[in-house]
């Protein structure tokens, strides 16, 4: 049963960039707890989707230099801050198997991969947020949200350039591809995590589906 988990993009995450911000203790605990769960089921590669210019596997070396974090991997030019977020995510829980980085017009899952699908909400949650304070975020993310929880993306389509544009909403080509690959099969969701610390949104969530087509 192929398994995807659905977490920020943002590099807030990683402890050494956002140093000791207790808001976001919730949501990284979530992040890594499903990642964990994720390499539990043994998977042949992780396939990780973003929304990113470039693809990347398990011999580049993406690191979070350009963030501020010290690290001995050295990257030949800029990294893509959602892949750069998601090898943090597998380093950290000590995934030493194969990985591949892509974006969601190239990536292509094999019978044995686990997906990292990494997108963010709104940023327009707070006046201190990258977007600042909008009436329509917290709606937005909420509609995500639910989506999230349900399996169902069909919300995505209510989503139109414009308010993408202006909210700064961060991955949906990502979680568009994740449609698409479990479309017209039987989705089992669940949301482990819903907020905005620093005023942008942010989720956790695990999907599974059947590999029979309804």
């Amino acid at each position: 049963m192929p398994s995807a988990v659905i977490v920020p993009a943002s590099p807030a995450l990683v402890p050494a960039i956002s140093g000791r911000a207790p808001e976001l203790d919730e949501v990284r605990a979530a992040a890594r707890s499903a990642v964990q769960q994720l390499l539990a089921t043994r998977p042949g590669r992780v396939l990780v989707v973003a929304d990113a210019p470039e693809d990347a596997d398990e011999t580049s070396a993406l690191d979070l230099r350009p963030y501020g974090v010290s690290t001995a991997q050295v990257a030949s030019g800029p990294v893509p801050v959602a892949y750069a977020t998601a090898a943090w995510l597998l380093d950290d829980a000590g995934w030493g198997g194969r990985r591949a980085y892509a974006g969601p017009g190239r990536a292509t899952g094999a019978g044995d991969d686990a997906v990292l699908v990494v997108a963010d909400g709104t940023a327009c949650r707070s006046e201190r947020a990258p977007g600042h304070l909008d009436p329509r975020a917290e709606g937005v993310d909420a509609r995500l949200s639910t989506a999230l929880a349900s399996g169902d993306l069909r919300v995505l389509d209510d989503l139109d350039h414009v308010t993408v544009r202006e909210l700064m909403i961060g991955g949906l080509p990502a979680l568009a591809w994740l449609r698409a690959a479990a479309a017209h099969h039987e989705v089992t969701a669940r949301l482990l995590y819903r907020g905005a610390p620093l005023g942008v949104g942010l989720w956790v969530a695990q999907w599974s589906w059947d590999e029979r087509a309804d």
